[in-house]
């Protein structure tokens, strides 16, 4: 019977020792639940500006790292080996890390992407040798639309280690032609011809104006560079530039104007039959 008292006054000691750090590790987790929480909603306000995905990851990230701190303070209160558990937190954080390193460096970069914002969904760009127009953008991929009607999923650690070429961040956009006109030509009325063909060409823009100049001296003519530019939110680059090269043609044709093209003549020399020994 002693024995059995003395056990239940051990419990009692044991328990009555026990209390103070639960209830201070109670207090402790509650206080880390009422933090996260301001924290998100500070962290999802001063971010309120970025895509809905970056809010809610870095919502997220810091609601986790906050319980965490506070899951560890809390358990050190109780007793329990915290400096064994950061360890092997740290270690399990480690192999994860090391596993999941591609994964890791996409969701970096998609994040970057999303908070800078190089390009909109519907945008048309270049990146990583593909040129499409962009569906979709996530924290781990960015998918294209390319001209083909082809979707590419592109990696964001990729987007973002290269370089983009957006070519819808400015609604104005200068295309050139190049044509080669034959050397005998009076180059001033061929400047003058083409300008006058391209102005007429429905979609070209009057401001900045047009251009016109001879570029080099080609193998079977002189080329001659006009330059124009179109507005990309009225007009389809494709359409704007087949009227362009169609109005040069015949302008120059109607204005007599030679086009050469390279000309390769072959000479067969035939020689004589020999008479046989």
């Amino acid at each position: 019977m002693d024995v059995i008292l003395t056990y239940l006054d051990g419990m009692r000691e044991g328990f009555v020792g026990f209390m103070p750090g639960l209830v201070a590790a109670i207090v402790i987790f509650a206080v880390a639940l009422v933090v996260a929480r301001v924290a998100a909603r500070a962290v999802s306000r001063a971010s309120r500006k970025a895509d809905a995905e970056v809010r809610t990851f870095l919502s997220r990230l810091v609601t986790v790292a906050t319980l965490v701190v506070g899951a560890v303070v809390a358990l050190d209160q109780v007793g329990v080996n915290v400096g064994g558990l950061v360890a092997g937190l740290g270690l399990l954080g480690f192999t994860l890390g090391f596993a999941l390193q591609d994964i890791g460096k996409n969701l970096v970069a998609g994040v970057l992407l999303l908070v800078q914002r190089p390009f909109e969904i519907g945008d048309s760009i270049e990146v990583a040798g593909y040129t499409g127009t962009v569906t979709d953008i996530d924290v781990r991929a960015t998918s294209i639309k390319t001209l083909n009607g082809l979707q590419v999923i592109i990696p964001n650690a990729d987007v973002h280690s290269n370089a983009i070429t957006n070519y819808s961040a400015f609604p104005s956009r200068r295309v050139q032609l190049t044509a080669a006109v034959g050397y005998e030509e009076d180059l001033t009325r061929v400047l003058d011809v083409f300008l006058e063909a391209i102005r007429g060409v429905q979609g070209v823009l009057e401001e900045p104006a047009p251009a016109a100049h001879c570029s080099s001296l080609g193998a079977s003519g002189v080329d001659v560079d006009t330059y124009f530019w179109m507005d990309q939110s009225q007009s389809s680059l494709l359409e704007v530039t087949s009227g362009a090269v169609m109005a040069l043609k015949e302008a120059a044709e109607s204005a007599g104007i030679n086009l050469p093209y390279p000309i390769q003549t072959v000479r067969v020399r035939q020689t004589p039959p020999t008479e046989p020994l």
